[in-house]
């Protein structure tokens, strides 16, 4: 790694928000794309519309109108960001993963805004919710698509939505519609995924899981242990079963799997899989595997998992999809911390939708040029962050953000020399403690490191 890798950042940037021009079509509606893009990879400590427009040298109000009045095209550049991520990054096993992630607010004029679950502050909040199409492949990932979820109460009042700017068109769609939305118009894109991997609030319903299927997807979901149905081995048994009550006693052996190996050591869970049919309906649904994990360290961690995947596959392949869920928690974190995701304070509909259009290309790009600085040396998202971020101050010597930039270097090669004495040191905390809970790591089985 040297000073000319970082700096080759800055022109990278403009080569990629260049390749988005076509779904912006007037030259100054352009310049403010470049703004508000750079705005969110600056080092400015809230990203909201005011703080991009005074950093970046453009007046406020002339922001705020490119995010909820100018003319152009968001849907094209969700194409055109698909498309791109299609192209580049294509993986005979790539994921998708699906999820939503909430934004706090106050008051009740932005779209979609309510009290509902509120994952950012762990309760019911008065909170926006928006729902996210992500892309894993290998090392690399990428937030695909996004939309606000609106609320049947919002839909039913339509002085309040015109006043937010929702079209008059909009009808109520549940998060798992809304999800397979995203997910049939990226394929139909010609975005190529395998797996797909969600958590219990889409795995619980029928209609999600089979319309996946139908798109020619396996999919791994979390599904809650309230669920019922019937073990194949049991198909004449006429009382459907909870999950968490399938076996009185016995049932399939527990078998220790380490499934990943993290930034804290080696996670290993201990797991057992059946054939399944859920009760759908009141009837017998497709028969699938079940797969029941409990955390090695805790077993009141318990995960209920549904596979569509063949009768032959084999379980450590679908363990090591189940459990890259992972990655669009971390997309969304790189997405809140380095780009401002949440900080948008907008309050019309349009100018939301924008606002998330522009921050998966904000960190479709961090994810590009880390995965490109990679192959030379190992390098973070937030790392790829702090050296572009020092580059987008227009008024600043070209001398200082070398010496700027040189800091940058000494800082990344610090803490990677930190992070991996502190990577052995959780590693040997965390397999002292397997061992003391009579896990045999050496008798463990291992999921495959590759898909």
């Amino acid at each position: 790694m040297d000073i000319e890798t970082l700096e080759a950042l800055r022109p990278e940037l403009d080569d990629f928000v260049r390749q988005f021009d076509l779904c912006v079509k007037s030259t100054p509606t352009r310049r403010h794309l470049r703004s508000y893009v750079a705005g969110q990879l600056s080092n400015l400590g809230r990203k909201s519309v005011e703080p991009i427009a005074l950093r970046m040298g453009v007046a406020p109000r002339t922001l705020q109108q490119f995010l909820a009045a100018h003319r152009w095209d968001e849907t094209a550049m969700v194409e055109c960001l698909q498309r791109r991520v299609a192209d580049r990054h294509a993986h005979p096993q790539a994921i998708a993963l699906i999820d939503e992630t909430s934004f706090p607010k106050k008051g009740e004029k932005s779209p979609g805004v309510q009290r509902q679950h509120c994952g950012a502050t762990g309760k019911v909040d008065n909170c926006v919710v928006s729902v996210h199409l992500g892309y894993v492949a290998g090392d690399f990932h990428a937030l695909l698509d996004g939309d606000l979820y609106l609320p049947e109460g919002w839909l039913s009042d339509p002085e309040r939505c015109e006043e937010a700017g929702v079209p008059p068109e909009t009808v109520y769609r549940t998060k798992p519609q809304i999800a397979i939305g995203q997910l049939t118009a990226a394929v139909g894109r010609g975005v190529r995924f395998a797996w797909l991997c969600a958590d219990e609030l889409y795995g619980r319903s029928y209609e999600f899981r089979m319309a996946v299927a139908d798109l020619g997807l396996r999919y791994v979901v979390e599904v809650p242990s309230n669920l019922t149905g019937w073990l194949s081995s049991r198909g004449t048994d006429p009382e459907a079963r909870r999950l968490d009550r399938l076996w009185r006693r016995g049932g399939p052996a527990w078998e220790t799997w380490q499934v990943k190996e993290t930034e804290k050591g080696p996670a290993v869970w201990q797991v057992r899989a059946a054939r399944f049919l859920p009760r759908e309906e009141g009837v017998a649904g497709d028969e699938q595997w079940l797969i029941i994990a409990r955390n090695a360290l805790d077993h009141e961690e318990t995960k209920y998992f549904l596979c569509n995947a063949e009768p032959d596959a084999k379980l450590g392949v679908m363990l090591r999809v189940a459990f890259f869920r992972w990655h669009i928690e971390r997309l969304f974190r790189e997405s809140k911390t380095e780009a401002g995701l949440d900080h948008y304070e907008g309050r019309r509909y349009r100018g939301w939708m924008r606002h998330l259009v522009l921050t998966s290309l904000s960190i479709l790009f961090l994810s590009e040029q880390r995965e490109r600085m990679r192959a030379a040396h190992p390098i973070t998202l937030e790392q790829v962050k702090q050296a572009i971020e020092v580059q987008l101050d227009p008024e600043m010597p070209r001398a200082e953000v070398r010496r700027q930039l040189r800091m940058v270097l000494d800082r990344l090669l610090y803490h990677q020399h930190r992070n991996a004495v502190a990577r052995k040191s959780h590693t040997k905390t965390r397999r002292r403690r397997l061992e003391e809970a009579g896990v045999d790591l050496a008798a463990a089985r291992q999921c495959p490191r590759a898909l």
